[in-house]
């Protein structure tokens, strides 16, 4: 408030000073009487018309230490508006007061009265942005951290007036990065186009760049993943904008800027998925997820909201990420009927009595025990929660009609040699046997690790880095295939639309990777150096893992679908006597020692071979 008295009492004093420089330069410095009587009787109006249309026009509202073009334009209409009405006066004036003498400021007067106030009003403005900037580099007390800005575009240009105009961004821009030759060594705000990404190590070596942010949204994924790439042998912590895509509202700003993560290096593509297929078996029907608070199953329940279905049943055991999913799509989709139902796969009673009520359509199984060394010591609850589980869902689908049955499956099934990947072996053994024999469709959808999933190999490496190191490896060439948890949902959801059932759809997972140059990448991508700043170990193989996963029971048996990432497995039918008498064995079996399960479940899944390291 003291700010704006200020400002009106500047704006009173430099009109009246620009109206007189305005009278003495078109008048050669000599001001007759009668233009000087004039001009008193000119400055009160002058003052008050100028002060209206600054009004008007928020000059005295404005924060001018982020005064920009836009300011300066209100600027000039606010002067060009008071000249016109001055202007205007002085003809009112000689025509009511002055009518025995015809008085009025020559023409040139306004035009150059109209320049002084443009310069002057505009001057005390911006030169609060001036003092502003000043002060604020003198009252730093931080060390500025030396940025390397990658791409020299819209986004880097809005990114550098960002960082220019806050207080809290203590950052010193070393120049830009950007594979376009026209762009070398020219500014954008003050920073220089220093290169292409070619320079990228060298100029963070010699400059001592501390940050690194990606300021290329609209670039596809293998350019950014190469620029990563580089940038990987450098120091520099990595930070990124979102893609294109994500930036909803098209404005780049610092609070969307992001950690690099190791989804940005793997870099996989986006998938495509056929939205006709999905409508068919999706929109307008009622849907159950089991497991709908775990990673897989809230992302299927993500995903299924965008293709209207009738009803979305979420089915956990563990209501708190049954709750925090809940109120997500509250917010999200608030139209959506949904509702969450807290029960056990265990329980066949509470299933049925869930069927029963709400006749689902389709129904996603990704409830499940899934980590490996757990499910070794304590293989009772593996068969307990996967098989006997399952076969309680597949059951009642059966039962209850349900159109079409979508079982979540693993790599680990392919010639299992843990507890965990044998019980899901199983559960695809399950859902064929009973396609034999019902009017439900039933496949398997199987895949391998998913990144960023509760229980994977990145939360605990970010943990550990977190915490200084050391990050721990189990084996330096122990590989696994990955993907991200919005790929895998969507595509288990585009492979349920092309089940005809008994399939088994096996997921393009791309290339495995080694788990120790993930380590490493996520090492360096938090600005430090693998087995410098954070020291990996590693622990030796745990119990039930392997050193590759495959993602095939019988390469001969794969077949391609329509979908380019989607493929299909159908090995050998199983009975649906076969899985009866199983069932009751692993009933059975579960109350008995530890080495008389896993003899029954090498005896029911002929491809698990128990490994013991």
């Amino acid at each position: 408030m003291e700010k704006d008295k200020k400002l009106i009492l500047y704006d009173v004093i430099l009109v009246v000073l620009s109206l007189y420089v305005a009278l003495l330069l078109r008048l050669d410095f000599r001001i007759p009487i009668e233009y000087m009587e004039f001009f008193k009787l000119s400055i009160i109006p002058a003052i008050i018309i100028t002060l209206f249309f600054n009004k008007i026009f928020h000059l005295y509202d404005s924060i001018w230490k982020y005064a920009s073009i836009e300011e300066l334009m209100s600027i000039i209409y606010s002067i060009s508006l008071s000249n016109v009405v001055i202007l205007m006066y002085s003809y009112f004036i000689n025509y009511r007061l002055l009518e025995t003498r015809y008085i009025r400021f020559p023409y040139g007067v306004h035009i150059i009265f109209w320049l002084l106030s443009v310069v002057s009003l505009g001057g005390t403005r911006f030169l609060y942005r001036v003092v502003d900037e000043v002060n604020t580099d003198k009252n730093s007390d931080k060390k500025k951290k030396k940025l390397l800005i990658i791409g020299a575009g819209d986004a880097a240009a809005l990114l550098i007036k960002e960082i220019k105009k806050s207080n809290n961004l203590n950052y010193d821009i070393v120049g830009l990065i950007d594979d376009d030759l026209h762009k070398r060594g020219k500014h954008i705000s003050g920073a220089k186009v220093i290169g292409g990404r070619e320079s990228i190590v060298g100029i963070c070596e010699e400059r001592g760049v501390e940050e690194i942010i990606l300021a290329i949204p609209s670039a596809d994924v293998w350019t950014k993943r190469s620029i990563i790439n580089i940038c990987k042998n450098t120091n520099a912590k990595l930070k990124t904008l979102p893609g294109i895509y994500e930036i909803i509202d098209s404005k780049v700003s610092m609070n969307k800027i992001r950690d690099v993560n190791i989804e940005d290096l793997l870099g996989r593509e986006e998938v495509k998925l056929n939205s006709d297929n999905i409508n068919k078996y999706i929109k307008d029907k009622t849907i159950l997820v089991t497991g709908g608070g775990g990673s897989i199953g809230s992302e299927l329940c993500r995903q299924i909201s965008r293709f209207n279905p009738k009803k979305l049943l979420i089915l956990d055991i563990y209501e708190n990420n049954a709750y925090d999913l809940q109120m997500e799509l509250n917010y999200n989709h608030p139209n959506l009927n949904k509702e969450v139902i807290i029960a056990s796969i265990r329980d066949e009673k509470r299933l049925s009595d869930v069927f029963e009520k709400y006749k689902p359509d389709v129904v996603f199984h990704a409830a499940a025990h899934k980590h490996v060394p757990l499910m070794e010591d304590n293989p009772v609850e593996a068969i307990k929660n996967n098989i006997i589980g399952t076969y309680n869902v597949v059951k009642c689908s059966h039962e209850f009609g349900v159109e079409k049955f979508v079982q979540i499956s693993t790599d680990k099934a392919v010639n299992p040699t843990n507890v965990m990947g044998a019980t899901k072996r199983f559960c695809e053994i399950i859902i064929q046997a009973f396609d034999t024999i019902s009017n439900t469709e039933y496949v398997a959808v199987r895949f391998g690790n998913v990144l960023g999933s509760n229980g994977s190999v990145i939360p605990l490496f970010k943990k550990q880095i977190a915490h200084g190191g050391p990050v721990t490896v189990t084996h330096p060439e122990i590989n696994r295939y990955f993907m991200t948890i919005p790929e895998a949902a969507q595509l288990v959801i585009q492979a349920g639309a092309m089940a005809h059932g008994g399939e088994i759809f096996v997921l393009d997972m791309g290339e495995p990777v080694k788990i120790a140059d993930l380590a490493k990448d996520l090492i360096r991508l938090s600005g430090y150096q693998p087995d410098v700043d954070i020291k990996i170990e590693y622990t030796g193989l745990r119990p039930g893992e392997k050193l590759y996963e495959e993602l095939l029971m019988n390469e001969i048996a794969l077949t391609s679908t329509d979908h380019d990432k989607i493929y299909i497995e159908k090995p050998a039918d199983n009975s649906i006597e076969f899985v009866e008498k199983s069932i009751n064995e692993f009933r059975e079996v579960i109350y008995k020692d530890k080495e008389e399960i896993f003899k029954l479940i090498q005896k029911k899944v002929p491809t698990y071979t128990r490994k013991i390291n």
